[in-house]
């Protein structure tokens, strides 16, 4: 005797449909937007770790432990930005060659035979791009109104600036 099944209506198969308030389209070019960020995060979180690692000199204590604090703040910023992504319903880049792809932050010396000034300025100027692109960020998040992606790339702008500050300091 063969049994009855009952039909699930279309709306009770898989998620529903992303309506949080904003377009489609505004959430792609948002979340466009966020991955340059997070790709230009990640990227200036590698040279901060890496620069940790491979810091010699004079400056030896002072930077390493300033590489640690920032490597370390970036760290946990990265979850954010993947995790805003993610709540726009997009995939977050994730690998190396998508970050490459993505970032503005091009690829320098390496740090055998860069001394800690060297250093410095490569995170300077890392610091700076991850501020450009989020302001970038904020721009596209402000016209669409969405104000958490609006609010976080801000927050980041914030603690970007002051790392560009006090590592420019360093040199003057």
């Amino acid at each position: 005797m063969a049994s009855k099944t009952k039909k699930t209506p279309a709306a009770d198969r898989g998620a529903p449909q992303i309506d949080i308030g904003l377009s489609e389209k505004d959430r792609r070019r948002i979340a466009d937007g966020l991955s340059a960020f997070l790709a230009d995060s990640y990227t200036l979180y590698l040279k901060t770790h890496n620069f940790h690692w491979n810091v010699t000199g004079p400056m030896f204590n002072t930077l390493h432990n300033m590489f640690m604090t920032q490597y370390t703040e970036e760290w946990t910023a990265l979850d954010e930005i993947a995790e805003r992504i993610r709540a726009l319903g997009f995939t977050a880049p994730g690998s190396y060659a998508e970050f490459v792809r993505l970032s503005s932050i091009k690829e320098e010396q390496s740090p055998d035979g860069l001394d800690w000034k060297a250093m410095v300025r490569q995170l300077v100027t890392g610091n700076e791009a991850v501020c450009r692109t989020a302001r970038k960020v904020i721009k596209v998040a402000d016209a669409a109104g969405d104000d958490p992606s609006a609010d976080l790339a801000t927050q980041r702008l914030q603690v970007h600036e002051k790392n560009a500050w006090m590592l420019r300091s360093l040199l003057e």
